[in-house]
């Protein structure tokens, strides 16, 4: 097993549910935010974008990160939503939100997170993604609107938070919760035994 010192977790996002998500690890972290450019011009599937995107963000915060900052985990993660084989990602405005929840109410879409760990001090890196399948109920418009009102939608992959009010607009899930939320637990705790760290 490594040091303490050496078990420490760099997370590359500024969300704040990735962050409360890394906390009940229990583990020493701190945040390090990755302004890395998520556009991708070749068409991919969505499970090479979210692996690829996780990689960018926490290669970039490895690049940022000061010589004496340079030891620990680098965690990326990146979450998309699947309907009808289109990627959604956040909305761009209000009228946005509404034509994605309008697509996957009352239908079944996927969810995909990629979660990418790099060793700060060696460069060494191990990347994967899980995906979950997640049923929305039905809506009205007046409902969407609603919904879209509250603020909530704004910055989510495809315009809804499951651990926010919308989860009273999903009637069930086939995988893992935490891959909806934006962070897989269970399968960052397995990329990490990489790096001896044991989370149990």
């Amino acid at each position: 097993m490594q040091t303490k010192e050496h078990q420490r977790l760099i997370l590359a996002s500024s969300s704040p549910r990735r962050q409360e998500l890394i906390q009940s690890f229990g583990l020493p972290y701190i945040i390090r935010v990755s302004d890395a450019d998520e556009t991708v011009e070749q068409k991919i599937t969505p499970s090479e974008l979210v692996e690829l995107l996780s990689l960018r963000k926490a290669s970039t915060v490895r690049e940022m990160l000061e010589v004496q900052e340079q030891h620990g985990i680098i965690i990326g993660s990146d979450t998309v939503v699947v309907y009808n084989e289109e990627i959604l990602g956040k909305p761009v405005d209000e009228q946005d939100a509404f034509r994605m929840l309008k697509g996957l109410q009352g239908n079944v879409h996927q969810v995909y997170s990629g979660v990418a760990c790099v060793d700060a001090a060696t460069g060494q890196q191990v990347v994967s993604h899980s995906v979950t399948h997640v049923r929305m109920k039905p809506m009205t418009d007046e409902q969407i609107l609603r919904y879209i009102a509250t603020g909530e939608p704004k910055d989510k992959a495809g315009s809804y938070a499951i651990q926010g009010i919308g989860a009273t607009i999903i009637s069930g899930i086939e995988g893992d919760y935490f891959t909806v939320v934006g962070l897989p637990l269970s399968l960052l705790s397995d990329l990490l035994l990489t790096f001896d760290i044991q989370v149990l």
